[in-house]
């Protein structure tokens, strides 16, 4: 019988999933690395989030894996190169939390431009500073998107659904796909000098880590607001 380890905190949908299917999970979460490179041999299948690190050392002592299922979009935690050099698949789902994040986008970029995180602490501490919280509209503001893919372009649609420009860079967009989202592509340098607010939608990788560095900042507006729901790697 084929054998899949589910190594991270899932539904238990995911096993039962599997079960009906005739494969046989095993639901072994919060292992140490020793504790999972002991077991991952005697599995097929290795069904992750963002907890469990794939290593080349773990692959290296998975004789009888052939998938590797993240439950989630990023694979930063899985070393892609050495399952593929093993013929170990590696999917993904791209698609499972796009909208999700994208709403948890919106909400912390709303959060920002009303500064209900500050105002509420205040409030808390008995105080009413109605004044000093004001905030911006963001109708009008120029939202800068780093990644157009299924995330990001759901952000993009909600941005300008509250009036607001959007403007992405992300190489893999292309100028007609930028068109008919309604929004303008730009390069990196352009975004951080017009964005009022950027709002980050890319995979951690050697290209993409500290994205956002001193550097970058120098370049943005006075008050730029910054969102962050990838990776803190950015």
């Amino acid at each position: 019988m084929i054998k899949v380890l589910i190594a991270d905190k899932m539904s238990p949908r995911a096993a039962e999933i599997f079960q009906a299917r005739g494969i046989e999970a095993d639901v072994k979460t919060g292992m140490s690395p020793d504790e999972l490179l002991a077991c991952i041999g005697e599995y097929d299948g290795l069904a992750v989030r963002s907890s469990t690190k794939a290593t080349d050392e773990v692959l290296a002592a998975a004789s009888a894996l052939k998938v590797i299922g993240r439950a989630g979009i990023g694979v930063d935690n899985i070393d892609v190169a050495a399952a593929s050099a093993r013929g170990i698949v590696v999917m993904n789902t791209p698609f499972g939390n796009a909208i999700t994040t994208a709403e948890h986008s919106i909400a912390m970029l709303l959060s920002t431009a009303r500064q209900i995180p500050q105002a509420n602490c205040s409030t808390h501490e008995g105080k009413w500073e109605k004044s000093r919280f004001m905030g911006v509209e963001l109708m009008g503001k120029t939202l800068g998107l780093i990644g157009c893919g299924n995330i990001g372009t759901a952000v993009a649609e909600r941005g300008l659904a509250l009036k607001m420009k959007v403007i992405a860079y992300d190489p893999f967009l292309s100028p007609e796909r930028a068109g008919d989202l309604g929004l303008e592509k730009v390069e990196l340098d352009e975004l951080f000098q017009r964005a009022d607010f950027v709002s980050l939608h890319t995979p951690l990788t050697d290209a993409t880590r500290n994205i956002i560095d001193a550097g970058a900042m120098a370049k943005m507006k006075k008050g730029v607001r910054i969102i962050n729901c990838a990776r803190g790697g950015l």
